[in-house]
């Protein structure tokens, strides 16, 4: 039974043999290539992880840039429109200057045409006053007056007409 539990050095070591052989064949055939798929497994895993953190950064770069649009751009809409408020005020008051120049000059045209017509209806009227009083005074006194007399007649009789009215 001890022969059971006996330790063979001659099979040990070439047990020892067989192994450190299909070590070295395996290690010589096998381990570098598995070495070599794992390291380009290990340099493809980085470049995705560099690729990953570059477009991340190219991204916030990006996100940066067209925040900095947006805000340049609100800045000029608002500039805009406050120039165009500017503006539409501006033209308003003037519009309204002239507006109130125009109904300024078209009153006092209007109060120069009154005027002259006035003057006119005064005129004509005088005229014709002047010869219903020529014609009342010739029946009234019946008689033939110089012109100096019928001069001094009209103009008494139009000075009262004109102050009365």
């Amino acid at each position: 039974m001890l022969d059971f539990l006996s330790i063979d050095v001659g099979s040990l070591l070439f047990t020892l043999l067989n192994t450190l052989i299909l070590f070295l064949v395996i290690k010589h055939f096998l381990f570098g290539r598995v070495h070599a798929v794992l390291e380009a497994r290990q340099q493809e895993v980085a470049k995705t992880y560099q690729e990953a953190e570059d477009a991340s950064k190219h991204a916030s770069q990006l996100e940066q840039e067209y925040t900095g649009l947006m805000q340049n751009a609100k800045t000029e809409s608002e500039q805009l429109i406050r120039n165009a408020t500017r503006t539409a005020q501006t033209r308003s008051e003037e519009i309204l200057a002239q507006a109130r120049k125009d109904s300024g000059d078209m009153l006092e045209h209007a109060a120069e045409q009154i005027e002259q017509d006035k003057k006119r209806a005064r005129n004509q009227l005088r005229g014709e006053i002047s010869d219903l009083a020529v014609e009342v005074a010739r029946k009234v006194v019946e008689r033939d007056l110089n012109s100096g007399d019928h001069d001094r007649l009209i103009s008494d009789f139009i000075d009262s007409v004109g102050d009365t009215q």
